[in-house]
């Protein structure tokens, strides 16, 4: 047995080991900035959309939690959170080339399903890299590489419908026998390759660490096996909830709050800003790209600011950081109401620049908080039980915010965008209150291995006594 420590990455290993959230971020992408106007184009009204949706929370307060917990038990070829990349990336490729030959609701609201149980299955497990593979001080800058290429990703798949009709040529009408725009179908198609291509990349180049004891490991395996062990220890770890957590968990509450009215209604907002009311008018199709294209800077907007968090995230407090970037959101989602007509469309640009300053710190900086607070053998199952704290907010909208809109809000969808930019400047109070959970710069985990040659043998570092 030899007892060694994780070393610190390189910038290309942290690079490497990040590239597969540009192909997942594809998949995200464009499904959050089409399902809703495809919605519109297979018939659905404006209060139905919110139910439509309703299949992404469910499936990741279902799928995550489980496997986390399933890849803290897994140890094989493929290592430990590498299998579930994989399959996840399979799965939902196919989806994404299944969508654009959607003719129904009930088809487009199935497959979304699928589709958004597939992305979770490979999404959770990168979350948990970090953790299995950077020291403490590298995580917030393997999150911030993450939310680097989220920001990619989603411009690439955001812009996709826009580039595809104004720079290629590509018609934006559906086409006999389609209620889906030529355009939309093929960035779907592109969206399938783009993701399964960045997951293999990082498959291919992003070797794991075995677990700290891995024939200790395989006993407990061995004498635990089976769904009743993997249901009991999921009901252990949200008995036994970190402090830390629980505050991170009333932040992403009210902050996913905030997302989910941007998801839902900014896309048939915008045309409303043009002054379109139907789906068949071709003012509606201009907003409904224009929306992607504002989406597409928001996205690039995150991936600059994502470099910018790596800088600072080394010396400024993480809960100082995460409050200054979502009332950067807050404020961007509430200036939609005072943006009227087309001829102010740019101005949309910069309200959801501001939330690509949000988006940026959302993907990174509660993560590094919590990654700290972490007992290192659960670090699977305790970030799929964090998921809760972001689906439960998207449920509670998908089944409230329908009839809220309708009945509140006078069905104005802009009113809903704002109460987004509300919720937002909540999440932002609330996490100054969070307890700062970061470890010594010095800090390395020790992981031990059987076999000599797995991993360099470094020496451990000194820690001063305190």
């Amino acid at each position: 047995m030899n007892t060694t420590y994780r070393p610190r990455l390189s910038f290309w290993q942290i690079w490497n080991m990040s590239f597969g959230f540009l192909g997942i971020q594809f998949g995200w992408g464009l499904q959050m900035a089409n399902m809703s106007p495809i919605y519109k184009y297979l018939g659905a009204s404006d209060d139905q959309i919110p139910m439509l949706w309703l299949a992404a929370p469910l499936t990741g307060l279902l799928v995550q939690p489980v496997i986390g917990a399933m890849s803290d038990r897994t140890w094989g070829p493929l290592g430990r959170r590498r299998p579930y990349f994989l399959v996840g990336a399979i799965l939902s490729s196919l989806a994404l080339l299944a969508m654009p030959q959607c003719s129904a609701l009930w088809m487009a609201a199935g497959l979304l399903w699928i589709l958004d149980a597939s992305i979770n299955v490979s999404m959770e497990p990168f979350r948990a890299f970090v953790a299995d593979k950077l020291p403490e001080e590298q995580r917030g800058v393997g999150f911030s590489m993450q939310s680097a290429f989220i920001g990619v990703g989603a411009v690439a798949a955001s812009m996709m419908p826009w580039m595809l009709k104004n720079w290629f040529g590509v018609a934006s009408a559906a086409g006999e026998g389609h209620a889906i725009p030529l355009n939309v179908r093929l960035s779907f198609y592109i969206g399938g390759a783009a993701f399964l291509g960045a997951v293999l990349w990082t498959v291919c180049t992003s070797p794991e660490y075995p677990p700290e004891n891995l024939a200790e490991f395989r006993r407990e395996k061995a004498a635990r096996p089976g769904a009743a062990h993997m249901i009991a220890e999921i009901a252990e770890a949200l008995r036994h909830i970190p402090t830390t957590m629980k505050h991170l968990a009333l932040v992403q509450f009210f902050t996913w709050l905030g997302l989910f009215c941007m998801w839902l209604h900014f896309s048939n907002a915008v045309p409303l800003v043009f002054g379109a009311t139907e789906p068949t008018e071709p003012l509606f199709h201009a907003g409904a790209e224009w929306a992607g294209v504002c989406y597409a800077v928001k996205d690039a907007v995150t991936f600059l600011a994502a470099f910018a968090l790596m800088a600072v995230a080394r010396s400024m407090d993480r809960r100082f950081i995460h409050a200054v970037c979502l009332t950067c959101g807050a404020v961007g989602l509430l200036s939609v109401g005072f943006i009227h007509g087309e001829g102010q469309k740019s101005l949309l640009l910069i309200a959801l620049g501001l939330g690509g300053i949000a988006w940026a710190s959302i993907l990174s900086m509660p993560y590094a908080m919590l990654a700290g607070a972490l007992p290192p053998q659960r670090v699977g199952v305790y970030m799929g039980i964090f998921n809760f704290f972001i689906v439960l907010p998207e449920i509670l909208a998908a089944l409230t915010f329908g009839p809220l809109v309708k009945n509140l809000l006078g069905g104005n969808l802009i009113h809903a965008v704002m109460a987004g930019g509300f919720f937002m400047l909540i999440a932002a109070v609330l996490t100054l209150f969070v307890p700062d959970t970061r470890l010594g710069a010095t800090t390395l985990l020790p992981v031990v291995v059987e076999d000599e040659g797995m991993l360099p043998t470094l020496t451990p570092p000194e820690v001063p006594e305190t």
